[in-house]
């Protein structure tokens, strides 16, 4: 048994997952913890949403990729708030961005009254696991940590991201070869609530997608 202590972005996936998924954020690796089983730290636990960034220490076998880890302390010091829309439109900003055959994401800055306050970019699917786009981001698979802290044509943290995705996480083939992103900032609340209202997101709710990964 080893401990590993660090910073990581924390992944809740789907409730029918019993597991949480912590990205280590300077290894850049992803580990599966156990998200039950913690007597009187079970709050701590239950409070974490997708989207946080937390101090934790970690517990398991690094020679068992099979067997999960358990959260010995934690400690939440950001949060970016998630939001989720799938089987839906891209916003026409998105598909002007996608150039047919495209490998890498491309990006673009989001501008209110003249000044920048977000940032669009669409991801291809075509490195992500089966090519799933939400299901990829709920389960920390897509590289988007360093687009995560803060945005460069803001100079502002990021504070809501937008995942949409144009097909239904157990789609057996995609309407479009992306999925996309979307990164605001607090000057960017007004931008993001009318997005917001146009996929029927509440803010405040859980808008990750209910979906059994096992069937898929």
């Amino acid at each position: 048994m080893e401990t590993h202590t660090g910073r990581f972005r924390v992944y809740r996936v789907v409730e029918s997952v019993p597991h949480v998924n912590f990205f280590d954020t300077d290894a850049t690796r992803l580990y599966t913890v156990y998200q039950s089983g913690y007597g009187d730290r079970q709050g701590a636990i239950d409070d974490l949403r997708t989207g946080d960034l937390v101090d934790a220490t970690l517990a398991g076998d690094p020679e068992d990729p099979e067997e999960a880890w358990s959260v010995q302390s934690v400690e939440r010091v950001d949060r970016v708030r998630m939001a989720f829309a799938v089987a839906a439109e891209p916003p026409a900003v998105a598909e002007e961005l996608w150039t047919e055959g495209q490998d890498r994401p491309s990006s673009a800055v989001l501008k209110a009254d003249s000044e920048p306050v977000a940032e669009v970019a669409v991801q291809p699917r075509a490195p992500l696991p089966g090519g799933s786009f939400v299901p990829s981001v709920l389960t920390g698979l897509v590289p988007m940590e360093d687009r995560l802290t803060e945005l460069p044509s803001v100079g502002e943290p990021v504070a809501d991201a937008l995942f949409v995705d144009p097909d239904s996480p157990d789609a057996d083939s995609y309407s479009r070869p992306f999925g996309v992103v979307m990164l605001f900032s607090e000057g960017g609340a007004a931008l993001r609530d009318e997005l917001y209202a146009a996929y029927d997101i509440d803010p405040d709710g859980d808008s990750r997608p209910d979906y059994d990964p096992y069937g898929i």
